[in-house]
């Protein structure tokens, strides 16, 4: 394998528009690859955390389980804890939005269980949220309108059989 180039610090910020941009194009594998190329050169920077994350989840399929810890690991990272439940919280949606659009059996539960836990962190970023800052009601709002154009409704508690002997 050919090695890696590494960007200069003063390339930075145009790269993360260059990766914001590979996003808009549906093109998250390309924006994945940018932000890791701005993090081999500053790893604590957040907006590339951050697009990272989303650059991740803009590749959500409908079968893979680990999609979601992958894109959730850069937000472990980011200090700053609006944003974290904040990008947090649009990582479950969007994996909510993913279920509701696969074939898989059972998806409109687990759609309604993403939707919740998305919704959960957006209360939690409301809370931290600056004066004006009304993102976090507008993605609430998301997932309640969704829930209810789907009609999702709480999964049934699966039966309990009791243990023979006891």
């Amino acid at each position: 394998m050919s090695q890696l180039k590494r960007i200069s610090p003063a390339g930075i910020d145009a790269a993360l528009a260059k990766a914001e941009r590979y996003r808009l194009l549906d093109e998250g594998w390309a924006a994945e690859s940018i932000c890791l190329d701005v993090l081999a050169t500053d790893p604590a920077n957040e907006s590339a955390l951050i697009q990272l994350a989303l650059a991740r989840s803009d590749q959500f399929g409908d079968e893979v389980s680990t999609d979601y810890e992958r894109a959730r690991e850069p937000l472990d990272r980011v200090t700053d804890a609006y944003k974290k439940a904040y990008y947090g919280g649009i990582l479950c949606e969007r994996r909510a939005r993913a279920k509701l659009e696969s074939k898989v059996a059972g998806r409109g539960d687990m759609a309604w269980e993403w939707l919740h836990r998305a919704m959960a962190l957006f209360a939690e970023a409301e809370q931290l949220r600056a004066p004006g800052n009304d993102e976090a009601l507008l993605r609430w709002n998301t997932c309640v309108r969704l829930i209810d154009r789907h009609q999702l409704t709480a999964p049934e508690p699966e039966p309990v059989e009791p243990v023979l002997g006891e």
